[in-house]
């Protein structure tokens, strides 16, 4: 199982959205600038965040993205739902798999691949925007704490 770069993006920008919540749009040029993402790219990214109904878009002058809810209603695994459908350790435990497997019967290792998948859907609903807003916080104000003796 691998993250995709759309993803890893997609969260980038979320949690950047996230944190200038309840302030003025934030335009994706700037989300692109900040973490070196191809803005053509990243508008794509944001399309489908917009369709999922995670972001929402303000058009004009001043306009760009905004969470279309709170930073503590959004959730990893809605984000990465949206961005690359299932996360799943092995393709035939995915949600998105419709067909068996033909050695599924003699297969000892899906409940294993089922458990895994159980446990990194429930651990990415467990995580808000708000909580990783929060790990930032954190992150940047240790980096920028210097201590002397």
């Amino acid at each position: 199982m691998k993250i995709s770069a759309k993803s890893e993006y997609g969260l980038i920008a979320l949690i950047d959205v996230a944190n200038h919540f309840g302030s003025e749009p934030i335009q994706v040029r700037n989300i692109a600038n900040r973490y070196n993402i191809p803005e053509r790219f990243l508008e794509q990214i944001m399309t489908t965040l917009k369709k999922a109904g995670l972001v929402k878009s303000i058009r004009g002058a001043h306009g760009g993205y905004q969470l279309a809810k709170t930073p503590w209603e959004i959730t990893l695994g809605d984000a990465l739902k949206a961005l690359d459908g299932d996360i799943s350790p092995m393709y035939c435990v995915s949600e998105n798999n419709k067909e068996q497997c033909s050695k599924e019967r003699l297969c000892t290792i899906k409940d294993v691949w089922e458990e895994i998948r159980g446990c990194i859907q429930k651990t990415l609903s467990s995580i808000t925007l708000k909580d990783m807003c929060n790990k930032k916080m954190e992150r940047e104000m240790k980096a920028t704490h210097m201590y002397f003796i």
